[in-house]
């Protein structure tokens, strides 16, 4: 399940690259919620959480059902 979820964040990277940020696979937890880090401009932005719920989670969660929620950690 890991690497699908890499491999799905991936495909969401260039996006985020595209506005000076990045995002990094952290774990992927015994209760179904992927964590991950925000990196460059996305790490600080107000937005952040906005990106996290609105894009990464939401693009997860369709891909993939048994993901619970996305958590973004520092």
């Amino acid at each position: 399940m890991e690497q699908k979820i890499k491999d799905a964040l991936e495909q969401i990277r260039p996006f985020l690259q595209r506005d000076g940020g990045d995002i990094e696979f952290v774990e992927y937890t015994d209760d179904n919620i992927v964590k991950v880090r925000l990196q460059g401009h996305c790490a600080g932005c107000p937005g952040a959480q906005m990106t996290i719920k609105g894009v990464v989670e939401k693009i997860l969660k369709e891909s993939y059902p048994e993901v619970a929620g996305v958590e973004a950690v520092l």
